[in-house]
């Protein structure tokens, strides 16, 4: 090892960097720092030479560019120059600095971007100089070490220690800096789109942030982990908080959201089941005891295994209602203390905590399946039933009119050919996730048993035919919403049966 090594270090997250710099003294690193740095190590007593001190250059425009000084630029790359290339620099009598250690961490630019700062503060406060430098180090692996995660500062201090950083150890660290400013140049990208509108640009550039490993993916062979946007702070079961339960799997996520994205429609006290990404009932009350017992009359069965979602806070009266119908996970507002206490003790239930669940879909985050080598893009679908319009004589009654709504935002978020009957606030049966309407009928007639006299349908698409109408009619449902108008001979008829129906032209197929 050299008698002399020099470290460069300039952070703005600076955790941990004193005691981290006190060892570095100890190896036997000189320690030149940026300005703010350099006062924050002298203050601790830790010896340090400011960047200007060692240059002989200012820090000028408030510290701008105080990074890209061409002996320090130069001095993180002067390891792998060739001889002929040294020859150049001492024939041009330029002042350079070897750097064996760079320690940098950027400038936080999201914290602009949630704070709402106006679009030219922001621009002003991306990190341009520390990207450069930590880049330039990380491409220097084999003789510069770049160092930008406080979490990697004990993994260095002990190689450091055995005298030895290893080709893997530096390869690894070469990977961090690179992912680092990566991602951090795709976070200005994504945030410049969102200022400008650019829905689909061009070259899609996203980040997303680690938040937990999962226990197992679909199958218990399958490895899965859980990412969350950056920039999407509210309505993300990423973002969840995890109160209870066994350890979450990769279709505890994927179910929880599927809840969730459906739980998002309502304003009202609502709870809605789903299970493998697909409703199984939802219902909505004056309090959410009341929604509770009507989601779990719709499908008793369906609970089994499922995922609730609440749009509130969970009491011990709705806990205890909870405790035997063997759910396996419950997403709320929060849980109140009495109900935590009913709860804890089901050791395999899950419970997640989410104050900002009511959250609507925001603009900035897109709809993203993974399709092998490439990335189906969509925007969310926010729409639900605009410009409808009552194709028969008889028009629905207002009773009738919050069911088709109610049960409609249910089908939305059904699968494909998806067919739901219910009562205003209650699902009764539905049918989803067939290749044929009429199956997924099917399934719905069955599931609602004898309890159809009354009620209505909504179905993601067109569902009224001659044979359909006529066991509408037997099973006495009074009013149905659908995409698409039926033909006359089905509004005649449904005008003499006295069942009302309302056509919108949005579709809502879901794969």
């Amino acid at each position: 090892m050299k008698a002399k090594k020099r470290a460069y270090v300039s952070v703005y997250d600076k955790q941990r960097i004193v005691e981290f710099c006190q060892y570095l003294v100890e190896y036997g690193y000189e320690i030149v720092a940026t300005e703010g740095t350099c006062r924050t190590l002298r203050e601790a007593g830790i010896p340090a030479l400011s960047a200007h001190e060692l240059t002989g250059y200012p820090e000028p425009l408030g510290g701008k560019v105080r990074a890209m000084h061409p002996a320090v630029y130069t001095g993180i790359i002067a390891n792998e120059l060739t001889e002929e290339q040294l020859k150049e620099l001492d024939a041009s009598k330029a002042q350079i600095f070897p750097i064996e250690l760079v320690v940098i961490n950027l400038y936080p630019f999201r914290e602009d971007m949630e704070a709402g700062v106006p679009f030219e503060e922001a621009a002003s406060h991306i990190d341009v100089g520390g990207s450069a430098l930590l880049n330039a180090a990380a491409r220097n692996f084999m003789h510069t070490v770049a160092v930008c995660d406080p979490d990697d500062y004990d993994r260095v201090l002990c190689d450091l220690a055995a005298g030895v950083i290893a080709e893997d150890e530096r390869q690894y660290l070469m990977y961090k800096a690179f992912a680092y400013t990566a991602s951090y140049d795709a976070l200005v990208a994504q945030y410049l789109s969102y200022q400008l509108k650019i829905s689909f640009p061009k070259t899609l550039t996203v980040t997303y942030e680690k938040t937990q490993d999962m226990l197992y993916g679909e199958n218990p062979h399958q490895r899965a982990a859980v990412y969350r946007e950056p920039l999407l702070k509210e309505g993300s079961i990423a973002r969840a908080r995890q109160l209870a339960g066994a350890d979450l799997t990769y279709s505890n996520i994927h179910d929880a959201n599927a809840a969730l994205e459906l739980i998002k429609e309502f304003d009202d006290p609502t709870v809605v089941v789903c299970k493998h990404c697909m409703p199984c009932a939802a219902g909505t009350g004056s309090d959410l005891c009341e929604a509770f017992a009507r989601a779990k009359g719709a499908d008793p069965a369906g609970l089994r295994g499922g995922i609730l979602a609440v749009n509130g806070v969970v009491d011990a009266r709705m806990a205890a209602e909870l405790r035997d119908t063997g759910a396996e996970a419950v997403i709320a507002v929060g849980f109140t203390p009495e109900a935590m206490s009913e709860l804890r003790f089901q050791k395999a239930l899950i419970l997640l905590e989410m104050p900002d669940i009511r959250s609507k879909v925001q603009f900035r985050t897109f709809d993203m399946k993974k399709i092998y080598g490439g990335l189906l893009v969509q925007t969310y679908d926010t729409a639900l039933s605009d410009g409808a319009v009552c194709v028969t004589a008889k028009k629905p009654s207002d009773e009738e009119m919050r069911a088709l709504e109610f049960n409609y935002k249910v089908a939305k978020h059904a699968h494909s050919s998806a067919v739901v009957i219910g009562n205003a606030g209650e699902t009764l049966g539905l049918g989803s996730g067939q290749s044929n309407r009429m199956l997924a009928f099917r399934f719905a007639v069955e599931l609602a048993g004898d309890r159809t006299q009354g009620a209505v349908i909504a179905s993601d698409s067109g569902l009224l035919t001659l044979e359909t109408l006529e066991e509408c009619k037997d099973l006495g449902i009074t009013a149905v919403i659908q995409t698409g108008a039926p033909d006359s001979k089905v509004i005649k008829l449904c005008d003499k049966y006295g069942i009302s129906v309302i056509c919108t032209q949005l579709r809502h197929f879901k794969a």
